[in-house]
């Protein structure tokens, strides 16, 4: 009889152990059978970049167009809100979040928190660390820094002394145009000086200025986006220098910088159709469909001449 009473109570404790390891019914997404129904959670990485809001309308157009919901959050390119942002998105009950990381390695403990109550999450442009993330939504950011290097040596010719401006250390975006563009340049440029300026045209201005000072010679500037390009360009206008400049994204302002001539070209990404894919995804998944892991948008090199 005791023999029995001990496997009971040890059922009932493994039992008891497997119920804690669910979340809360309350913590639970309902499982909706309506787009309607749905409701996404969209965090930002900042607003305050011209990339960033087409990013955003394309997601609140395709939204709009299939009758659900979005709740957008702004993280001001701060690591530590962005991580606030999605909890509180989470509070709120969305079906599904996508996020634009500000850092990829800051944004991991945001990305679990939401599988573990089975939300599925959707990374744009930039991917998290850890955590189930079910897409990245993103351009090949690795061969457009590799596009970057081979235009360099197209127009001014191999060993040229060039500078490299970085985003934001951490976000998987620098890492990987830094990675394409030293895929050439480490063998066919010269780098004399690399340096973030955190994807800021401000930033981009101040550290272009400090690099000229120790860099005369330079030749070319390659910046992992263009709001930094354009703070490049203010930097050398001042300075009486031409330097070639190029950078990545195809924002308008750089768009028309190219047209007038103070830039030289751009790796144009889609940030509309990014923000539509990243909504398309996040609903096939609701839905129970497969989605690939990597979903790509196409690239494309601007210059004046195209």
């Amino acid at each position: 009889m005791k023999k029995l009473i001990a496997i009971c109570l040890s059922l009932t404790l493994l039992l008891l152990s497997a119920c804690s390891m669910q979340p809360p019914g309350w913590a639970k997404p309902d499982k909706k059978e309506s787009l309607e129904d749905i409701k996404i959670g969209l965090s930002v990485s900042t607003l305050n970049n011209p990339f960033f809001v087409s990013l955003k309308d394309g997601v609140v157009k395709e939204v709009e167009a299939l009758g659900m919901e979005v709740i957008i959050v702004d993280a001001q390119n701060d690591s530590a809100k962005q991580v606030n942002d999605v909890e509180d998105l989470i509070q709120q009950g969305v079906d599904a979040l996508l996020i634009n990381p500000t850092d990829s390695a800051a944004i991991s403990t945001a990305v679990q928190s939401a599988n573990n109550i089975g939300i599925p999450v959707v990374t744009l442009d930039r991917s998290a660390d850890k955590g189930k993330v079910e897409a990245l939504v993103a351009s090949d950011n690795i061969k457009g820094g590799e596009m970057a290097a081979n235009y360099m040596i197209e127009k001014l010719g191999e060993n040229t002394p060039v500078i490299e401006l970085e985003g934001v250390p951490g976000a998987s975006a620098t890492r990987e145009r830094g990675q394409g563009f030293h895929n050439v340049a480490d063998q066919k440029l010269n780098v004399t000086a690399k340096q973030a300026a955190d994807f800021d045209r401000t930033k981009g201005l101040t550290v272009m200025e400090n690099l000229l000072q120790a860099n005369p010679d330079v030749k070319a500037v390659f910046a992992h986006n263009d709001e930094m390009a354009l703070g490049a360009i203010e930097a050398i206008n001042s300075s009486g220098k031409e330097i070639m400049v190029i950078g990545f994204d195809g924002n308008d302002d750089a768009l028309n910088a190219i047209q007038s001539g103070n830039m030289e070209a751009t790796v144009a990404q889609q940030p509309e159709l990014i923000g539509k894919l990243a909504v398309g995804a996040a609903r096939d998944v609701l839905q129970g469909k497969k989605v690939e892991k990597t979903i790509a948008a196409p690239l494309k090199l601007v210059t004046k001449d195209n």
